[in-house]
């Protein structure tokens, strides 16, 4: 009786194995053969693949002239790619669709803050120049320092302050 439970596991073992074995067989530019459960790519030719899906074998597929000439033999068949296996454009429209969107986007981003910086020297050269007609008016100006009390900007300040305000209008207004 244990004998029977054992090879009745067996037998299952070796059922369930076989569902697990690799449905696709080629042999690559290197001549090694490669098992797997997936198509092989685009680059290896139909002669290379020595077994599809199903468990059928490829036979080779003969030319025109080649078939005129000879009849296949009665165990080659020739197998045409069945609808299941994936058809390889090489290109995937959903990444490509993606990627441009990612690139428009980033454009966009791009575009928007270029557009915040060139607003933000505008803005900053029209003040510059407001000031320097400030300076350049003769009035007299003044200012608050660190300790709160109002300062009369002498020559040399209001020399330093209009130099300060030059290089903001030659970095700003272009």
């Amino acid at each position: 009786m244990k004998h029977l439970i054992r090879s009745l596991c067996l037998v299952a073992l070796a059922t369930l194995s076989a569902g697990a074995m690799a449905q696709w067989q080629w042999v690559d530019k290197d001549g090694r053969k490669v098992f797997s459960d997936t198509a092989p790519p685009p680059s290896v030719p139909d002669k290379s693949i020595l077994k599809r899906p199903g468990g059928l074998k490829a036979a080779p597929v003969l030319n025109r002239e080649d078939t005129t000439d000879a009849a296949p033999t009665s165990g080659a068949i020739a197998v045409q790619p069945t609808a299941s296996a994936p058809k390889i454009s090489g290109v995937d429209k959903d990444l490509a669709e993606k990627k441009k969107k990612a690139d428009q986007e980033e454009a966009a981003k791009r575009k928007a803050e270029e557009d915040k910086v060139a607003k933000t020297k505008a803005d900053n050269c029209a003040r510059a120049k407001q000031a320097k007609a400030g300076l350049d008016s003769g009035i007299r100006l003044s200012r608050i320092n660190k300790q709160g009390e109002r300062e009369i900007l002498d020559d040399a300040a209001r020399a330093a302050e209009s130099q300060r305000i030059q290089t903001i209008m030659d970095s700003d207004c272009k």
